[in-house]
């Protein structure tokens, strides 16, 4: 799935980690997804990697002790001006202790402390040393100070140390600045429910009746919603691979199961939570929270085995014909409770005389809010990176077109946003 960054510009910031080089694996992703990248080095990083490495990937010269210039917009001043975000990862200790104090001895700090966007800093050095009172209080008035910071990684440092201090992984520094670069209002904070996947019906321990649901919607939907700003909670059969470790993701396995973890979480949903603003101030605190949203996006089985069996079957035991007893499983969107809930539903449909009506008929049969309609034309149409949805609501119909699922997922929102919004 590839995040849209086109018309987004990226203020890269690399200090003198021996992670330095990962700082190089970042630029290529904000590059792939349409941003304009420009990089600021510590004189400490020039060891590490060389600027010309950065002025290859990105097409931009860097900004450096050296190549600091009063003629051109290649300044501390100037650079940040048309940057939307200054990430700096790595962070070494030592520049986060600088950053928190506002000290700008070096062309990256003078940089940051001239930068009036949105800051974040993936800190990379040994454990003792971020575990310092010095850096950690450090970190926390970052915090403070509006910082986004990206957890380090727990592994073996270079230096040969097991502890917290490694680098985040570069796919994560991209996903949370993406997030600060793409956040909406409408969606910011708001606790959403996503459910997908096919569920797996247990017959015995090695096998299980499903269907060809790959939950790629659900996925695409999920990451949209998060870097939109949304608090999301994912339900699925499908594990969470490609999506930010920071999402929260609750694995399941039967319909069962779905149905249990969606009630609960859609009640944890329903809570309110405390403002910020009144905890700022001398009045009371309120409880405030913005309207949950369920997306049901798995595929539930209809039926499943009665009596699933402990250990596996075996062949000879069952003989040459084999008879399974099955049972309906829970219809999850006609018993959640939907008050105070705004809630989608997915129908994919292979009639093509009858299906759209199908769909429509979810609205009340279901209580729905919202149903997106999937034609297939055979199990073929399971698992691919395109779609076409069609978007119907009680107010109106919006065929979405055929498009990638993270485009279509992105459409998808804002109907949600415009067409059920009260």
């Amino acid at each position: 799935m590839q995040i849209n960054l086109l018309g987004k510009s990226v203020l890269l910031g690399v200090t003198g980690s021996i992670s330095a080089y990962k700082a190089c694996d970042l630029a290529r992703l904000f590059v792939k997804a349409g941003a304009q990248v420009h990089v600021v080095m510590t004189p400490s990083a020039e060891r590490f990697v060389s600027a010309l490495t950065f002025e290859a990937l990105t097409r931009n010269p860097v900004l450096t002790e050296k190549s600091e210039s009063w003629s051109s917009e290649l300044n501390h001043i100037d650079i940040g001006k048309k940057c939307d975000i200054f990430v700096i990862a790595p962070a070494t200790a030592n520049t986060l202790n600088k950053l928190s104090k506002g000290i700008a001895d070096n062309i990256l700090t003078q940089t940051a402390l001239a930068y009036a966007g949105p800051m974040l800093v993936a800190p990379a050095a040994n454990t003792q040393m971020l575990q310092n009172h010095y850096t950690a209080g450090a970190l926390k008035m970052l915090v403070v100070n509006d910082y986004t910071v990206v957890e380090p990684q727990n592994k073996l440092l270079a230096c040969g140390d097991v502890g917290n201090g490694a680098l985040a992984e570069p796919s994560e520094i991209f996903f949370e600045s993406a997030k600060l670069l793409l956040k909406e209002t409408f969606w910011e904070d708001r606790r959403v429910v996503v459910t997908g996947g096919g569920t797996r019906e247990k017959i015995d321990e090695v096998r299980y009746i499903s269907n060809f649901s790959s939950g790629k919607m659900a996925k695409a939907l999920c990451l949209q919603l998060y870097l939109k700003g949304a608090d999301v909670c994912y339900i699925t059969t499908m594990g969470n691979e490609g999506l930010p470790q920071s999402l929260y993701t609750i694995d399941v396995e039967d319909a069962q199961e779905l149905y249990e973890y969606t009630v609960d979480a859609i009640r944890v949903a329903k809570k309110g939570k405390m403002s910020k603003t009144s905890m700022n101030n001398t009045e009371a605190p309120h409880l405030i929270q913005k309207e949950p949203y369920l997306f049901m996006v798995a595929a539930v089985a209809d039926f499943t085995p009665k009596f699933p069996q402990r250990g596996k079957l075996k062949k000879t035991m069952l003989g040459e014909s084999w008879n399974i007893e099955l049972k309906q499983t829970t219809d999850i969107l006609s018993n959640i409770n939907k008050e105070g809930l705004k809630t989608i539903a997915f129908k994919a449909e292979m009639d093509t005389q009858e299906g759209l009506q199908n769909a429509k008929d979810l609205l009340t049969q279901k209580g729905v809010d919202a149903v997106c309609y999937n034609l297939l034309k055979d199990a073929s149409s399971f698992g691919g990176d395109e779609n076409e949805i069609t978007f119907i609501s009680k107010k109106e119909e919006v065929g979405l077109g055929r498009s990638d699922k993270l485009s279509l997922a992105d459409k998808i929102l804002s109907c949600s946003k415009v067409l059920l919004d009260d």
